[in-house]
């Protein structure tokens, strides 16, 4: 029989206890198993390598959906291409709001065994954590998000509104065989969506103790080039004044040298307007305007020496794949650069693509978009936002709208009028966050245990803020 959450006794304090009311009595989730469970849960799902490329995420979208079915949680996998997997999992609600979607990616960036302290796709457990490539990016979201539903579920809690599972393949090279492709081909299955919640922000947790919720509204959009030089080839013994690795290196150099001007977004603004009360007194005055604070030289030599202060107010263009001859007595014909570059909101593409060609300077160097999409961005005056803001202030705790530096999926829905944020309650530290694209990637089983929990507090809340 399914309970009515306005029936359900809520305690909600620094720990987030839920609770579900069953005649006089309140029987509490057993947490130290959800949290053993759902450990389980992830090192099993870390174990089935979708890096990608390739990708291969068929498998461990039939992982997720096996475990849904078999909890009478309605769950189908989808393919955009052999392989390439992709899975929905809905949980009905009782009453006519619009459904919430739950988003996370299977697919995961490469990881080199040896350069690990544990092998990167095992999902060892270790000193309270679990290691492996997708821990944080995005396994152990999909992972408390799944947890959620099979709670919600176990439970027999219907929300007023359906809570959707969506896990996508191919977030990691743009999302256009994952989250791209199931809104082109179908769409029927999330349009009435009124929310979204994805990978992008969390509980930040800095270095003097407070605590922070950093709501991703908006986010840098992604230009990623490919700079190709053609020269003469020949032998290495006898190179010409100029070859297409000199030619490719002098343009790079040039890039390099470039300083990006400075542009204070609205969005940026606000995002650290919103962080000035926690700031020093000097800093709080320097945040709160950050536009005409730039302007001192002092200050915006010291704010700009920081790499993520720095990509928040400019354009940045970062080399990272070269590629030339495959021998090292032999001179190519070509040689290619694959630049990740991201713009602020507002941007124009075209206009940084000839920024980028006049910097170059030779017209025998090709500059190629491989990704690109428009920016975006999602409102603030919702109920989703206000139960975030509900949940932080319960905890003592201040709300941010943040503007992420990366990308994520989230474009794809925003584009369709589903006001889309990066946000789970996980409260991770900088140290934390290290292991994302990095080595040694993990997540404590412990912020998988409080992860969960928020979550099902949050949905419960946004059940009594309405729409």
């Amino acid at each position: 029989m399914n309970r009515d959450p306005r029936k359900l006794l809520l305690v909600f304090s620094i720990f987030l206890t839920v609770t579900v009311s069953r005649g006089s009595y309140a029987d509490e989730i057993e947490w130290a198993g959800v949290e053993k469970e759902a450990a389980t849960f992830l090192s099993d799902y870390i174990g089935i390598d979708t890096t990608n490329p390739p990708g291969n995420e068929v498998a461990a979208a039939h992982f997720l959906a096996e475990r849904f079915n078999a909890a009478g949680i309605a769950a189908q996998v989808f393919e955009s291409q052999p392989g390439r997997g992709s899975v929905l999992a809905k949980l009905p609600g009782r009453g006519n709001a619009r459904p919430i979607i739950l988003l996370n990616h299977l697919d995961v960036v490469p990881a080199n065994r040896a350069e690990w302290e544990t092998p990167p796709f095992d999902g060892i457990l270790r000193n309270g954590a679990v290691f492996g490539r997708g821990a944080l990016d995005c396994k152990g979201v999909g992972t408390i998000e799944a947890m959620a539903l099979l709670l919600l579920k176990r439970q027999g809690v219907e929300l007023k509104r359906d809570v959707v599972f969506l896990a996508t393949a191919d977030e990691e090279t743009g999302g256009k065989l994952g989250a791209g492709w199931m809104v082109d081909h179908h769409f029927d299955k999330l349009a009435n969506a009124e929310f979204l919640l994805n990978e992008g922000g969390h509980i930040h947790a800095a270095a003097n103790g407070k605590r922070v919720y950093e709501v991703a509204v908006s986010e840098k959009t992604p230009c990623w080039l490919r700079l190709t030089a053609t020269g003469k080839p020949g032998h290495g013994s006898a190179p010409a004044r100029v070859t297409a690795v000199t030619a490719l290196v002098h343009g790079l150099e040039k890039l390099s040298a470039y300083k990006a001007p400075i542009t204070v977004t609205p969005e940026v603004q606000a995002y650290y307007a919103a962080l000035a009360p926690m700031q020093t007194a000097e800093l709080r005055t320097r945040y709160a305007d950050l536009r005409g604070s730039l302007k001192n030289d002092a200050f915006r030599q010291e704010f700009l020496g920081d790499a993520h202060n720095a990509a928040m107010v400019q354009n940045t263009c970062t080399p990272t794949v070269l590629n030339a001859s495959q021998k090292t007595n032999v001179i190519p014909r070509t040689a290619t650069a694959e630049l990740d570059c991201r713009l602020l909101p507002g941007q124009d593409p075209t206009e940084f693509l000839k920024k980028v060609g006049d910097l170059i300077g030779d017209p025998t160097i090709q500059v190629e978009t491989l990704l690109n999409f428009p920016p975006s961005s999602s409102p603030t005056n919702n109920a989703l936002y206000r139960s975030v803001q509900s949940m932080a202030e319960a905890d003592g705790s201040s709300v941010v709208p943040a503007v992420l530096t990366g990308f994520t999926d989230s474009h794809y829905f925003r584009d369709k009028g589903i006001v889309s944020y990066g946000f789970l309650p996980l409260t991770l530290s900088d140290e934390d966050t290290l292991g994302e694209h990095g080595l040694n990637e993990r997540l404590a089983t412990e912020q998988l245990r409080e992860g969960t929990r928020r979550l099902l507090a949050l949905l419960q809340m946004l059940d009594g803020n309405g729409s």
